[in-house]
């Protein structure tokens, strides 16, 4: 029971040092701190909450873009690898959310420290993926 105690210590220590550190090292950058913060926790609770929603896309785009056949074998197991990707990728995020993580950057191929997304596209389902306005509202009828 000690060891555990002594772990979530260490680890509440050593994110709130990194935390710290990152802060220092960018001027005035506490609230974009906290907002990527508080946005790699999001991304990890929907990535493992709605990963499974990642089959149906991703079998939905090898048909689309390859035909049936091709959805029926490639698609599938296609679609099985993706969700076991992003459900590990948001248990990672949601353990690592207080700690900067290298390569995770809003630039490209950067090996900086951030708190950007591990998988791309960052959500599971992008405005382009968004058929029959499911996710996202229908643009044309917004004002």
């Amino acid at each position: 029971m000690r060891t555990w105690k002594k772990l979530i210590l260490a680890a509440f220590l050593f994110a709130t040092i990194g935390i710290s550190i990152q802060a220092y090292a960018q001027e005035d950058a506490t609230p974009m701190l906290a907002d990527n913060i508080i946005r790699k926790l999001g991304r990890g609770i929907s990535n493992v909450a709605f990963g499974a929603i990642e089959f149906p896309v991703k079998w939905y785009q090898v048909n689309f873009e390859e035909g049936g056949l091709a959805a029926c074998t490639y698609g599938i197991l296609s679609g099985v690898v993706v969700v076991i990707r992003r459900e590990l990728v948001g248990v990672v995020e949601i353990a690592t959310f207080l700690v900067p993580l290298p390569g995770c950057t809003d630039i490209p191929n950067s090996p900086a420290w951030g708190y950007g997304p591990i998988l791309e596209p960052e959500w599971i389902v992008t405005p382009a993926q968004n058929k029959y306005n499911f996710i996202y509202p229908n643009m044309q009828t917004m004002p």
